[in-house]
């Protein structure tokens, strides 16, 4: 019976009076054994078994299999079961019987006698068997794990094999308890709190001999501890505060259900022999973080990178694990798994897990959630390094470009390092639909707050260039055009590597449209001359030009500042006689009038420019200004400028 779920807790349930009893679910695992181990430490002491325990496990080792040869087919009648008929080991239990032996089982533990070593014997054949049943039994006779189902479960705990067979079913009480219930032979359908699992695994991680065991199912108990631990913080209720103060009573524990949970986590850490790992995230405060909601996810990316440094074979499990839980969507810790596995991709056969990663990374990449985006990026930066991967990467082209125009910095330079490194690849040409929008969307980058988004924008753009199919050639050259402005400006940058990188794309472009006079110019370093060469090959558009170079008068570069006004100086050459030049006059003048400190470059021409304005407003009939105010109040009657910082859209009335 599907039900809503409710954080770390299922509300009890009357138990049904099926006239038979209902299905018991499968449960198997879900992971290849691990392979390796990260190297020998020695165990922590946690505490002892109890005497005659401690003589049992003892017992196992030297016990004559002879004895299971005696036993015989006869039934128990459970019906008339007696403590005594728990310790005898001459018997075989049926699944029906199991949920009345395992209560008998921890009575028997309950009461003052001294129990006999076949009574654990009994308890593990009975594990091994029947691992739902017992497993199901035990959580709901015994939710808070008390003295005697402590000493059952440690039972367990002492053979690897039977761990391996249990820990299935307290994984999917842990993880999520299942839409149809799990039933037990009796029909009893109680539903387990899933914190109650934990506190069992806790119990049974303490068992020096359960290593196997955890080792193998280690990537399934690690990511139900994180739900757990998201749970936990997210979610609270008075039936888990009642529930966790038994606990508390019970064992001695002076924590909450979140910090219990990652004090769990670091004991099955412990178990793998991964104390670096513990030691680590305690000194850089990743467990503190992983108890804050809003910082879980990047605790968790923290712990897969240590783990990455201390046990690669485990992170590659978890990595597949992951992406299986992440191939579809809804889980709702989507963000914390997602953070721990771009984290370990690198652990992943691309060639087996490529199409699920980009399957995966498509829907993330189209998330609400910035954080998701963000991580979804990441992700993509590992598979663009792998040829295999590079030209189906080619599916996520326009949502890459889509990201380009996103406010983020990060997820901006992301995006470009995925792009530049598929084209790095050999054979990797761009389409001739891909080419013309990747450009448009670079051209605005060139100008971005980040020297490091503008250098991957302009190298990106020169790439483009290079590698376009000949059918994307034609529909990329206005954009090539009007990139020819902003590269040439920008070879005055004052960081050093921005300005080389714009010299080079800039002879690029040059060349890609053919004007080979452009090119001697920056061939041959006369920088000075190429504005004057740009304009005079192309008279029409000078407005145009001048235009574009108006945002950069507002640049923090005193060096792209003068570089701009020495073009527009030049620019202004070419205007006379056309119905634009007043307009972009004045909106030059009212730029450059905010210049804190001008240059002298930038005082001479704006008085060139202020003394053509009055000539222009001369001739057309307008009285010139008297004063400074009535000189401002002409400059607001002007136009808005664009200075946006954009070239690409200061010209949106031009073609």
């Amino acid at each position: 019976m599907a039900e809503k779920r409710q954080g770390l807790f299922r509300g009890k349930k009357n138990k049904g009076s099926s006239a038979a009893p209902a299905k018991q679910r499968d449960v198997t695992p879900r992971s290849q054994p691990l392979q390796g181990d990260a190297g020998k430490k020695q165990d922590p002491a946690h505490g002892g078994f109890s005497k005659t325990l401690t003589n049992f496990i003892m017992c196992r080792k030297t016990a004559d299999t002879e004895d299971a040869d005696k036993f015989d087919d006869r039934r128990t009648d459970v019906s008339t079961a007696s403590i005594e008929c728990a310790e005898m080991s001459n018997y075989v239990v049926k699944a029906d019987q199991v949920p009345e032996m395992v209560r008998i089982m921890h009575q028997r533990l309950e009461s003052p006698v001294t129990a006999d070593v076949r009574l654990f014997m009994n308890i593990l054949r009975m594990a091994e068997e029947h691992p739902a049943g017992v497993v199901l039994t035990l959580l709901r006779c015994a939710p808070t794990c008390d003295r005697a189902a402590t000493v059952m479960w440690r039972t367990i705990g002492s053979s690897s094999p039977t761990v391996k067979k249990v820990l299935p079913t307290l994984l999917c009480v842990m993880e999520d308890w299942p839409q149809h219930s799990m039933f037990t032979s009796d029909g009893d359908d109680t539903d387990v709190f899933a914190l109650a699992a934990t506190l069992v695994i806790w119990v049974i991680v303490q068992v020096p001999k359960c290593h196997e065991a955890m080792h193998r199912y280690a990537p399934e108990l690690l990511m139900a501890l994180v739900v757990q631990i998201c749970d936990s913080t997210a979610h609270t209720s008075e039936e888990v505060d009642t529930f966790w103060k038994q606990c508390q009573e019970e064992h001695h524990l002076s924590t909450n259900p979140s910090r219990f949970a990652v004090q769990t986590m670091k004991a099955l850490l412990c178990r793998l022999r991964c104390d670096n790992v513990v030691m680590e995230m305690a000194r850089k405060h990743g467990w503190d973080t992983l108890l804050c909601a809003d910082t879980q996810y990047y605790a968790v990316g923290l712990l897969a990178r240590e783990m990455c440094r201390d046990s690669m074979p485990l992170c590659s499990h978890i990595a597949l694990h992951l992406l299986g839980l992440l191939s579809t969507e809804g889980h709702r810790c989507e963000l914390p798994f997602l953070a721990f596995l771009v984290e370990v991709l690198h652990c992943l056969d691309m060639g087996k897990c490529g199409g699920t990663i980009l399957e995966m990374i498509s829907r993330h990449l189209q998330s609400e959630c910035r954080e998701r985006r963000r991580l979804a990026l990441r992700g993509l930066v590992v598979p663009s390094n792998d040829p295999s991967m590079a030209r189906r990467i080619g599916i996520l082209s326009q949502q890459l470009v889509d990201v380009l125009g996103d406010a983020d910095g990060e997820v901006v330079s992301m995006s470009l390092c995925v792009f530049t490194n598929v084209l790095q690849h050999q054979d990797i040409l761009v389409s001739s639909t891909t080419a013309p929008k990747l450009a448009e969307a670079l051209l605005p980058l060139f100008d971005h707050d980040s020297s490091h988004v503008q250098l991957l924008s302009i190298q990106l753009f020169c790439k483009v260039m290079e590698l376009v199919v000949d059918e994307g050639k034609k529909p990329l050259k206005t954009t090539v055009n009007q990139s020819l402005l902003p590269l040439f400006l920008h070879c005055h940058e004052e960081n050093q590597r921005v300005a080389k990188a714009s010299r080079e794309t800039l002879l690029r472009a040059a060349g890609f449209l053919k004007k080979r006079g452009l090119m001697q110019m920056v061939k041959k370093d006369k920088l000075s001359k190429f504005g004057k060469c740009l304009l005079a090959e192309d008279r029409s558009r000078a407005a145009e030009h001048l235009r574009r170079a108006l945002p950069y008068l507002q640049s923090p570069q005193e060096p792209l500042r003068e570089a701009a006004v020495r073009f527009m100086g030049t620019a202004g050459r070419y205007l006379k006689g056309q119905p634009a030049e007043l307009h972009v006059l004045t909106q030059a003048l009212e730029a450059m009038s905010k210049d804190d400190s001008p240059s002298s470059t930038n005082l001479e021409i704006r008085a060139i420019f202020g003394q053509r304005s009055a000539e222009l407003r001369s001739s057309a009939g307008f009285r010139e200004p008297g004063s400074q105010e009535e000189y401002q109040e002409t400059v607001k009657r002007a136009p808005p400028l664009n200075v946006t910082g954009a070239p690409g859209t200061a010209d949106a009335g031009y073609g």
